[in-house]
């Protein structure tokens, strides 16, 4: 988890930090979800004969561009459309 949190830091430019919050806080009361993970490509191809041709560095870019699109259609303005569509003025 914490390479990915790098790698979105990374692809957004962002300055903000890394925060680990406990499972309590993370979750309501009552759900459970496995403790331990440990995804493998190369059992999704054997199980299912399925292998993601898609980069995981562009699938953070195309959930990165949808959010700031998302946010910049918000009928509300905010702190952070205001700074985003200045960023995209002075590009």
């Amino acid at each position: 988890i914490n390479s990915l949190a790098d790698l979105v830091k990374t692809r957004t430019q962002s300055q903000s930090a890394i925060v680990h919050i406990p499972y309590d806080q993370a979750y309501e009361p009552g759900f459970e979800d496995m403790l331990r993970r440990v995804p493998s490509l190369e059992k999704l191809e054997r199980l299912i004969d399925f292998r993601p041709a898609t980069p995981l560095t562009e699938i953070v870019d195309r959930v990165v561009a949808h959010c700031q699109q998302k946010v910049l259609s918000s009928p509300i303005p905010s702190a952070s459309a205001s700074a985003m569509s200045a960023a995209a003025v002075s590009e």
